[in-house]
């Protein structure tokens, strides 16, 4: 529920986010529910799972690490938002070079990678349809792309009528429902927990078993042909969110008017925390509770999921030598449930569709939030929001039908010589939107600070934080587009960049003749 402000544009804190009561805070729970279910479908059913049949519970630490490392980003960007009420597309003007360079390079990324998220995501439910169907086989193994065009329109039309609240109410019930599903599934497998909690705490080396390096099946080839490090960069991506993610997110702060955050005071470019006012200072510190609570609880969740899959595929997925991906990105999961009774695999269905279906609706909806945000940023006065969303979705939709065609007939033609390609697919989009961009935003979280007063400015610890996991993203996005694909990547990178920085300067022409 949005909260009203005062006179003063900072509404008094909520009693919940006073209270000692843990239990309280739940009612602040919001935007983080969006990010940990806009992961559950992709990240933790299908990439966790992965993760458990091929390294078994030493994969953990990994999946800890990327939920502390983007904890802190979250928290830091969104932390950002409440003092200042300035999103970071917007703050990202201020950079040096011609005006909004990163801002066009966000943008240019967005434009090629939203589509492919948006038809990984339709493909992945086409495959679970069509295996319910029994129609998996027909046209080579095609068909999948023919069901995910028809869940998209479907999608779509939802999308259309959608927006935030709508997508925090669905967002919050799948959390809910799928938490306390998987919680349970697991104490019924009765897993190892001592080697679960030794394995999340304790570094262990990363190997691929002999079962994948000597396999001849085409998918399984394709992962030793990639590598470990191309295989954990692909988890750091998924698992939490990506960057986009993560900057709708402290939009969506906004729409919850939490401190500064709301659109008043962000298109009157009102920096609150230069006033004078101790009232006003002391609720945006105050307000940074709400943040807090909401990150904590967002990432404690997609850690708890991430554990629960990775001893699922670890006890299940991996003796079987069975593996998520290309051919069957949802079917081996079934196990997970029917290993318990057989009755409940329409349980499993259902909670799998509900899950993939609200990951493939919040993406939609983070296009639009994007674009929006970028509005705001290049002052984009003369477009009304309900054309942005218009043309955000349009653009998702189009790009995505186009990627289902392709992949329709690529699959049509080589059959069942080669993988699917949808994983192959994800790679590169995700090594910018899950790894690239998320160190971008860490590195630029303690320049952002300095146009705070010096009281509201990051602690040090948190600036070395942000400093120390953002070159962490950096390089293992480089090393992971250098192992990916060599010198081409580097060179589509580096050429995205470039372009822009001459998109950036073209609009500010524009804009001042």
């Amino acid at each position: 529920m949005a909260i009203e402000s005062d006179s003063q544009g900072i509404a008094p804190l909520p009693a919940a986010l006073s209270s000692w009561n843990p239990l309280r805070w739940l009612t602040v729970f919001g935007p983080g529910a969006i990010i940990a279910s806009l992961t559950i479908g992709t990240g933790e059913l299908i990439f966790s799972s992965r993760g458990g049949a091929i390294f078994g519970y030493r994969i953990l630490f990994l999946f800890l690490c990327i939920s502390i490392a983007k904890w802190i980003l979250v928290f830091t960007t969104a932390r950002h938002m409440v003092l200042s009420g300035v999103h970071p597309l917007q703050r990202w003007m201020q950079l040096p070079g011609p005006a909004g360079w990163l801002p066009a390079v966000f943008l240019l990324f967005a434009v090629m990678c939203f589509p492919i998220w948006v038809s990984f995501h339709a493909s992945v439910i086409g495959d679970l349809l069509a295996g319910m169907t029994g129609t998996k086989t027909m046209g080579n193994g095609a068909v999948i792309h023919l069901w995910g065009a028809a869940v998209l329109v479907l999608v779509l039309l939802l999308a259309n009528w959608g927006g935030y609240q709508a997508l925090e109410k669905v967002q919050l019930s799948i959390v809910t429902v799928m938490l306390l599903s998987v919680c349970v599934a697991l104490y019924l497998f009765g897993p190892n927990w001592w080697q679960l909690v030794v394995s999340a705490v304790i570094p262990q080396s990363l190997n691929l078993p002999d079962w994948i390096t000597s396999s001849t099946a085409p998918a399984f080839q394709e992962i030793a042909e990639l590598g470990v490090w191309v295989e954990a960069t692909l988890y750091v991506g998924v698992i939490g969110g990506g960057g986009y993610d993560y900057l709708a997110y402290t939009s969506y702060l906004r729409d919850k008017r939490w401190g500064a955050a709301n659109f008043d005071s962000n298109h009157s470019n009102f920096e609150l925390t230069g006033t004078s006012d101790p009232l006003v200072r002391r609720r945006l510190r105050s307000w940074l509770r709400a943040p807090l609570v909401d990150c904590s609880l967002s990432f404690l969740i997609v850690f708890i999921f991430s554990g629960v899959f990775v001893a699922s595929g670890h006890l299940i997925l991996g003796p079987a030598h069975q593996v998520p991906g290309d051919g069957g990105f949802l079917e081996h999961q079934a196990q997970f449930v029917t290993r318990i009774h057989p009755w409940l695999y329409p349980l499993y269905v259902a909670g799998t569709l509900m899950a993939m279906l609200g990951t493939l609706y919040g993406t939609l909806e983070v296009a639009p939030t994007i674009l929006r945000e970028a509005a705001v940023a290049f002052r984009w006065k003369n477009i009304a929001a309900n054309q942005l969303r218009r043309i955000s979705l349009a653009w998702c939709a189009v790009g995505a039908f186009l990627v289902l065609g392709v992949s329709f007939v690529y699959q049509l033609r080589t059959g069942n010589q080669k993988p699917a390609g949808l994983t192959a697919l994800l790679i590169p989009a995700n090594l910018f939107t899950g790894v690239m961009a998320c160190g971008i935003i860490c590195l630029l979280n303690p320049w952002m600070d300095r146009w705070l007063d010096r009281e509201f400015r990051l602690p040090a610890w948190q600036s070395a934080a942000n400093m120390l996991v953002g070159m962490g993203f950096l390089l293992l996005g480089l090393k992971g587009y250098w192992d990916a694909h060599g010198w081409i990547s580097l060179l589509i990178l580096f050429g995205t960049l470039t372009a822009g920085a001459i998109l950036a300067v073209i609009v500010d022409r524009s804009r001042s003749d």
